[in-house]
């Protein structure tokens, strides 16, 4: 029986996302089957960016509009200064030779790391699967994570 992890990335900061990764990749290159549950702030990590091709209502439309964050513009939990926090975060992360948000999805995926996005808060924030970049193994909801977390050694919410 392999060694299993599931993490719940609800966060839609980077540092959190950069986080939730590194110990998504680590554990994936330890030989454990993990699972993202992407729910909330935490699908930005997942979404396309630019002009959503799915139906929203006007509320949604609005969230669209100012959650414009992807996978490349997330901000930061604390220092964000109106986005420069960010940008310096990716200076220093490329100085000490750390593997970019992206650089990290990627390997990631590479290491059969299966992303799971949640129904229901695509659902209210007004997210389809248009939206989403092509990576997203599945959307389901709260009861397809559970089975997942119950048959795994691991759980962690960031």
């Amino acid at each position: 029986m392999a060694d299993k992890m599931t993490l719940i990335l609800f966060s839609g900061e980077m540092d959190k996302a950069l986080a939730c990764f590194t110990l998504a990749t680590t554990a994936a290159a330890m030989g454990f089957e993990v699972t993202i549950f992407f729910t909330f702030w935490g699908l930005n990590v997942l979404k396309k960016g630019g002009i959503s091709t799915g139906k929203k209502n006007f509320l949604q439309k609005m969230f669209w509009f100012l959650n414009k964050g992807t996978k490349e513009k997330l901000p930061l939990t604390k220092f964000n200064f109106a986005g420069a926090g960010p940008e310096m975060m990716k200076m220093l992360m490329k100085q000490k030779k750390m593997a970019s948000l992206p650089d990290m999805m990627a390997s990631a995926r590479e290491m059969k790391v299966k992303y799971i996005a949640c129904t229901t808060s695509c659902g209210v924030m007004g997210v389809d699967r248009t939206d989403l970049i092509d990576e997203v193994d599945e959307m389901a909801g709260a009861a397809t994570y559970l089975a997942e977390a119950k048959g795994a050694n691991v759980n962690l919410f960031i």
